[in-house]
């Protein structure tokens, strides 16, 4: 008698049993299922749906309609439960129409899960915005979503999402979406009262761009004694005021940059910092509004100085080029009248940008043919020079809880935001967006936001688990030790396959990489009894 035996098929696993497990923690479809519910009959609840949406953007993302497959190929079903046939795009589709409504509630549950489940600090909360740009009409859409409309840039339909970003770990705890048109200083007090509503604490710190720095956001800021650092719009500080000041009469202030300290630069090539202090009259738009005081802090960088230096030194060698050539030009065929010359002139100083510095002299010789004469003003250029590297911070933060150079300190953690939205827009694809109905779009981005946040809190359980250093090695073909980011241990885990049980044996994960190993230890996982697996 002959025997088939029913061949095991392995499946793509990669870091589903991580996002698994980190989403069992956050209890994403618990807190979904309770605010959305189903019908008993439903063979999937909205919560397992999202979940599986979520891991896809985590694992491999994709269109709406291509999910089934990839959930066929991978091991989706193993660890979610879900049947790959069942994640048709009319499925997610109902998925996201369902909480759509109750977007603010989720976003909040879950962030405030976060927040006690994995201990973060949220004493410091960093916000940005930023747009994504779509494509499409848009005619019919919901007023009680927000809008596709025409942002910045102006010439394409956009919607825009805010993100709050804790400096611990850099978890982003809670996001929102907004009109495509909505102004971004509109949004901030009232992403910072559901903050504090989520954080539960009304004294965390608010580090924000200089889009925070208007009147009605910092009188309201101010009114709801939230303390908060920002930069100075670079318009309301005139060059002369930098021009003016004491670089060596300014504090050096005892702080390394990211970059430099995982370069290991040494002491004497880092980039440096000086900072001192006064006062900053924030007039109102209306002559009776009462004038706000802040405290400004002056902060001098080295990196900033040398980084302004060469930008000039480019512009000026560039239009250089052009007037030389200009000035070759003059009185020929292109350039044969003053008229000529002039609007050259004009588009070389608006181009490249040296109208400031640049004096110039037309003048016609009794035939009407012009000439041209010119030279950059030293004296603009030295004052430029004199004001390279500094910029200024506002604060509500007394001296008695940070001097100037811990509100620097404190200030300099607001690149973690930037670095989120790279990821947010890099790894995790929030474009292009086929979607034609905002409602969708608005939980769609929900998602995308959540997976965010399981990105976010992966890697830093990796960093925490590998103690003060915060470095491991394996994760490059030389062996060094880096500090490991969520792409990194992301890439590592993506060849992890599963499988699956038979009668004689469970289900196993293949590991090829001694790093896939070592990352499952440091998240937790036992590659031998999966819970998520249900053995």
């Amino acid at each position: 008698m002959t025997v088939e035996l029913t061949p095991v098929v392995e499946r793509r696993l990669g870091a589903l049993p991580a996002s698994a497990e980190f989403l069992r923690r956050l209890d994403v479809a618990g807190i979904i299922d309770e605010l959305c519910p189903v019908r008993d009959v439903a063979h999937l609840t909205h919560g397992q749906v999202i979940e599986v949406l979520v891991a896809n953007r985590l694992s491999s993302p994709t269109s709406m309609v291509r999910v089934a497959d990839w959930a066929g190929k991978w091991a989706v079903e193993e660890v979610f439960g879900a049947d790959p046939e069942l994640l048709n795009d009319d499925r997610l589709a109902r998925a996201l129409d369902a909480i759509a409504p109750r977007l603010e509630e989720i976003t909040g549950s879950v962030g405030a899960q976060a927040i006690a489940e994995f201990g973060i600090d949220v004493g410091q909360i960093h916000w940005d915005m930023t747009s994504i740009s779509l494509f499409g009409a848009y005619e019919d859409q919901e007023d009680a979503f927000p809008q596709v409309k025409h942002g910045h840039p102006k010439d394409r339909r956009v919607i825009q999402a805010g993100l709050a970003v804790a400096r611990d770990g850099g978890i982003p705890v809670f996001h929102r979406v907004y009109d495509g048109g909505a102004g971004e200083v509109a949004q901030v007090v009232g992403a910072m009262k559901a903050l504090r509503k989520i954080a539960d604490r009304k004294d965390f710190l608010l580090v924000a761009d200089s889009k925070l720095v208007s009147y009605p956001n910092v009188t309201a800021l101010l009114g709801a004694k939230v303390d908060f650092v920002a930069p100075l719009p670079a318009a309301q500080v005139k060059p002369e005021v930098y021009a003016a000041l004491d670089l060596e009469s300014a504090e050096l202030v005892d702080y390394v940059n990211e970059r430099d300290r995982e370069r290991n630069i040494p002491a004497d090539k880092r980039e440096s910092y000086r900072a001192l202090e006064d006062v900053h009259l924030m007039a109102g738009p209306r002559k009776n509004d009462p004038a706000h005081r802040l405290r400004r802090i002056l902060v001098h960088s080295t990196g900033n100085a040398k980084g302004q230096q060469a930008a000039r030194a480019k512009r000026l060698a560039r239009a250089q080029e052009d007037l030389d050539k200009l000035q070759r030009g003059a009185g020929g065929r292109h350039y044969n009248t003053a008229a000529k010359v002039e609007a050259r002139i004009g588009v070389i100083a608006k181009t490249r940008r040296v109208s400031d510095c640049l004096r110039t002299t037309v003048t016609t010789d009794s035939d009407g043919r012009p000439s041209l004469a010119w030279h950059f003003d030293q004296g603009v250029l030295n004052a430029q020079a004199a004001a390279d590297g500094w910029y200024a911070l506002v604060t509500r933060l007394t001296p008695e809880q940070a001097d100037a150079a811990e509100v620097l300190r404190r200030y300099k953690g607001q690149g973690v935001v930037e670095r989120r939205y790279s990821d947010f827009k890099g790894p995790l694809a929030v474009a292009p967006i086929f979607l034609e109905h905002n409602r969708r779009i608005a939980a769609l981005i929900t998602v995308i936001c959540l997976a965010l946040l399981v990105f976010c809190l992966i890697e830093r359980q990796v960093r925490q688990a590998l103690g003060p250093e915060q470095t491991m090695r394996g994760l490059y073909p030389d062996n060094r030790a880096v500090r490991p980011t969520g792409r990194m241990i992301f890439y590592q885990l993506d060849s992890l396959m599963l499988r699956p049980g038979t009668a004689t044996s469970p289900p196993a994960i293949l590991i090829s990489r001694g790093a896939e190993a070592h990352l499952l230890e440091l998240l937790g996982i036992d590659e031998t009894r999966p819970r998520w697996l249900g053995t």
